[in-house]
């Protein structure tokens, strides 16, 4: 087939897993400039899809449970709408595999991902244990793209004056998936290291979503001077914030992804219930501390050691 004119590319998955697909939307955009690229979302991430330069149309995905009957023949109606010539299926699951057979199967489109029966497979049996970037920058190979060392995410700003921090400021990302709670240093960590920070004239900013309200005002009863910026922050927010920060310190969680490819330096703090040599942040100056525990092992002063270093 020659160059595809209409390519769907599939990602679904929460943020860090999201703004780690940014090379590879900007790979195969650059791969395809010619081509219509529809992306197929999660609600949470179209809003800032439509912002970038990769899409000429983002689709929602409600994500129908299989016995949705009605539900699952839209989405198919809906994806075949769209004549797709190409998929690159950054997702790469059991769902959205499924969707090739929606599709019509492996002789009506060309694919790329693990689907069975798809045209150009990832075959690499270790891919699981792989990063992410590699793992995506593996199958884009396959599929006969070069992936680019680093997308450019100029676009991805925001006006924030309106916040009225003083600099120098450092990010405190206290958040985590509410069911992993292994993966979170407690708030009386976040609130002794702001009181640190704040002795070094350096503001602490937290911010995250209304389930890290606790831990905000755990940090604003101990530092005065700390601002919290919980439920005010949309994703380009936390971009600008992150381009504008001294540091961002916090939990392996999504904001630190973004605060990572935004060129931020970061400390991120993992425990053993997740790897950063499968999961971590990339960016320029990134530093893990990795402890057994979160909760019993990692002290203020280390994360601050973290931070001088």
């Amino acid at each position: 087939m020659s160059d595809p004119a209409r390519i769907l590319v599939i990602k679904l998955s929460a943020l860090g897993d999201f703004v780690q697909a940014f090379g590879p939307f900007a790979a195969i955009r650059a791969a395809h400039p010619q081509a219509r690229i529809t992306l197929l979302t999660t609600r949470l991430f179209a809003d800032l899809a439509r912002r970038s330069p990769w899409f000429d149309e983002v689709w929602i995905d409600e994500r129908p449970k299989l016995w949705q009957v009605g539900k699952m023949r839209a989405l198919r109606r809906l994806l075949r709408s769209g004549q797709f010539e190409r998929v690159y299926d950054l997702q790469t699951s059991d769902r959205s595999s499924g969707y090739l057979r929606l599709l019509g199967g492996p002789k009506a489109v060309e694919w790329s991902g693990i689907a069975r029966g798809c045209s150009h497979p990832h075959r690499n049996p270790q891919r699981d244990g792989m990063h992410t970037i590699e793992r995506q920058a593996e199958q884009l190979r396959d599929a006969g793209i070069e992936p680019l060392s680093r997308p450019d995410l100029s676009w991805l700003d925001a006006e924030i004056t309106a916040f009225a921090l003083s600099e120098p400021f450092a990010l405190l990302v206290p958040g985590g998936a509410p069911h992993r709670p292994d993966k979170r240093w407690p708030a009386a960590g976040y609130a002794e290291l702001a009181v640190l920070l704040a002795a070094q004239g350096v503001t602490p900013v937290v911010v995250g979503t209304a389930s890290e309200q606790d831990a905000a005002d755990a940090v604003q009863a101990a530092c005065p001077q700390a601002v919290s910026l919980i439920g005010k922050t949309g994703i380009a927010d936390l971009a600008a914030l992150a381009r504008r920060a001294q540091v961002a310190i916090g939990n392996d969680t999504g904001p630190m992804h973004l605060a990572a490819g935004c060129g931020c330096r970061c400390v991120v703090l993992y425990s053993q219930a997740s790897d950063p040599a499968l999961c971590g942040q990339r960016g320029e100056q990134v530093q893990f501390l990795r402890v057994a525990s979160l909760a019993t092992d990692l002290t203020p002063a280390q994360v601050m050691a973290a931070v001088a270093s």
